[in-house]
């Protein structure tokens, strides 16, 4: 059984066997913003472009050890997140920019965080600076060099696994300081941005094949392991649970506008697929320095990162966004609808005969007849 005792040991042997550099003094001469995080899918009020020259954005996450619902059977889960949420807030800021977070665990939780941003440059991405017991924080500042989106996640020595499929990941998103292009250098512009994480979940079960149920985090910490090192997931879902964003959670949209979805899975690949609809604009990998990928029905997002992509509604109805492993989609959870307000265009769809009985004496033109030498 993993303790809060033995955890604490580790972190403090961990953090004498790294020499980590004293915060420095802010000689940055830069305009500061402080930023007020949203829960997923939604993201924080944020320019697209900017003429503005760089500055210091502040953000502050919170580590909420909870136990959540991850079904409508009741099934709960005892889940580390930031700021409450699987997964954790997106974090916007342009390219040449300076992030400042501050990494706050409360004396309330039992474990020791850290955060691995894979935006940031420097040596296990901040991990290493970030070390917090319970009942404390540290503030980190990175400079965003490259454009796109990427993953953060806690990354504690000997619990990494654990902490992220456990709910502790998110996204960082650094916009071009001109905003998006496509591969001309033509402008590209969203209505609206929706942020999808990804969670692979794996619940124990007792030798009744009921899930079990834990007092604390530490109390599961073994046995979920062992379901960990199986790879087989028990839930595979989109924003901590079951219908998150289906059903009255469903998203919402009209025709005409233009949507950019983020999608991040920090452990495993994925592959969404919006039925009805395509990926316009898709960064596959996620960073705008390359150009998108266009039209694409399918794209896949490798574990460990982000993509986006932009697609322009053309059609009103309730859109299916999921992961097109159709068992983990149907059978596990991993899908979301987007609801989209407009006029239907018959040039695009039309159903030119409702079904009906065949007529008697013709043929269908899959008839195996019509076919006949």
């Amino acid at each position: 059984m993993l303790t809060r005792r033995t955890a604490l040991m580790g972190a403090a042997i961990a953090a004498l066997m790294i020499a980590a550099p004293a915060l420095a003094a802010d000689d940055l001469k830069l305009p500061r913003e402080r930023v007020e995080l949203v829960a997923p899918p939604f993201v924080h009020p944020h320019e697209q472009a900017t003429k503005a020259g760089p500055k210091i954005v502040e953000f502050k996450l919170t580590v909420q050890e909870k136990e959540v619902v991850i079904d409508d059977a009741g099934t709960k889960f005892h889940a580390m997140t930031f700021n409450g949420s699987m997964p954790g807030p997106m974090m916007v800021v342009h390219e040449g920019d300076y992030m400042e977070l501050t990494l706050v665990n409360p004396a309330t939780n039992s474990m020791p965080h850290n955060i691995d941003l894979h935006s940031s440059t420097g040596a296990l991405g901040g991990g290493a600076l970030t070390k917090v017991n319970p009942g404390e924080q540290a503030v980190l500042r990175w400079k965003a060099t490259r454009p796109g989106v990427f993953v953060y996640h806690c990354a504690p020595e000997g619990m990494v696994p654990w902490h992220v499929v456990s709910g502790m990941h998110g996204t960082v998103m650094v916009l071009p300081r001109d905003g998006l292009k496509d591969r001309d250098g033509k402008p590209l512009h969203y209505d609206k941005i929706f942020y999808i994480g990804e969670n692979d979940l794996y619940i124990p079960k007792d030798e009744n094949g009921k899930y079990k149920t834990y007092d604390t985090v530490g109390e599961s910490y073994a046995d979920t392991t062992e379901v960990m090192r199986k790879l087989i997931p028990t839930h595979v879902v989109f924003n901590g649970r079951v219908g998150a964003l289906t059903g009255k959670n469903a998203l919402t949209a009209k025709v005409g506008e233009t949507v950019m979805i983020v999608h991040s899975q920090a452990n495993r690949d994925t592959r969404p697929h919006l039925i009805g609809g395509h990926g316009d604009y898709v960064w596959e990998t996620g960073k705008f320095n390359n150009p998108p990928e266009k039209d694409l029905e399918t794209w896949l997002v490798r574990g460990g990162s982000a993509a986006a992509a932009l697609y322009t509604f053309r059609q009103p109805g309730v859109y299916a966004y999921l992961n097109h492993n159709l068992i983990e989609a149907f059978e596990l959870g991993a899908a979301a609808h987007i609801k989209v307000e407009g006029k239907w265009s018959d040039d695009l769809m039309k159903q030119v005969s409702p079904p009906g009985p065949i007529p008697p004496d013709k043929l269908g033109a899959a008839d195996p007849a019509t076919f006949s030498r």
